[in-house]
């Protein structure tokens, strides 16, 4: 798959390791929010192997207290 399947998952690493979460933690947190994602989902996202829905996007937002938008900036190398 292409690397570019998202723009979210290097910000939603960055911001969930500057909340001082684990990846476990981030998914128990979403799980208690009602949403059955796993660890390993988690992963796949932050390393842009899979997709993510605007649905997703804001419940990811919503579980490190930031705009969507933040998770929407594209990190420059």
């Amino acid at each position: 798959m292409n690397a570019d399947q998202n723009m979210v998952g290097p910000q939603l690493r960055r911001l969930r390791e500057k909340s001082g979460l684990t990846q476990a933690e981030m998914a128990a947190r979403l799980q208690r929010e009602g949403w059955d994602i796993s660890r390993e989902t988690l992963a796949k996202v932050e390393s842009q192997v899979r997709c993510v829905t605007d649905h997703e996007l804001v419940r990811f937002a919503d579980a490190l207290e930031v705009e969507p938008s933040e998770l929407l900036r594209p990190t420059r190398f």
